[in-house]
């Protein structure tokens, strides 16, 4: 049997030819460049972009995030001693509204010849006041709540007793100054 010239043509050029996959987009490109010979106008394919729904998935992540933080707050050292001993609020209520009465009516007996032991008493009040909030605070980390129940209200009671005996001291001043002055001549 004789051999037909394209079957030649294929046997002479045999392993020379290209077999390899074309690149990606091929057969975009060439279609492309078809209906440009022919005069006619493709259309343009957008080229898919990830920011955009990755920018929206960022968000509703951080938003999530935010969400979390504000329902998962820590509650306030108060908030979490009232959780442990629900008393110690209406015990501190009472003895915050007596002290501070007290201390209001120490500031207003504050005069020049008091002034000092007026100053004095405040520092102390801050102090056992810190105090107070370190008491607060051992509550919270799991102390031994009736030792600390009972340190917190006798807190409040030496600051009621200071407050007492600064405003007794500050009567006696105000009382011996006409004495005082009585007796001193010219």
């Amino acid at each position: 049997m004789k051999k037909d010239g394209i079957e030649e043509l294929f046997d002479s050029l045999q392993g020379q030819f290209d077999i390899g996959e074309p690149r990606d987009g091929h057969q975009e490109r060439f279609l492309e460049k078809l209906n440009r010979s022919k005069g006619v106008v493709g259309i343009q394919r957008k080229k898919t972009s990830w920011w955009k729904p990755l920018s929206i998935a960022a968000s509703i992540a951080l938003l999530c995030m935010l969400g979390l933080q504000l329902f998962n707050e820590k509650p306030t050292i108060d908030e979490q001693v009232v959780e442990i001993a629900p008393e110690v609020s209406e015990t501190q209520f009472y003895f915050a509204s007596l002290i501070e009465e007290q201390v209001q009516e120490l500031k207003n007996a504050k005069s020049p010849e008091t002034a000092q032991l007026v100053d004095d008493a405040l520092l102390q009040l801050t102090k056992l006041e810190n105090d107070y909030k370190k008491l607060e605070q051992d509550l919270v980390n799991g102390g031994n709540s009736k030792i600390i129940l009972n340190a917190m209200i006798i807190n409040f009671q030496t600051r009621i007793d200071l407050l007492k005996d600064v405003l007794t001291n500050i009567e006696e001043v105000k009382n011996l100054k006409p004495y005082n002055d009585a007796n001193f001549t010219i």
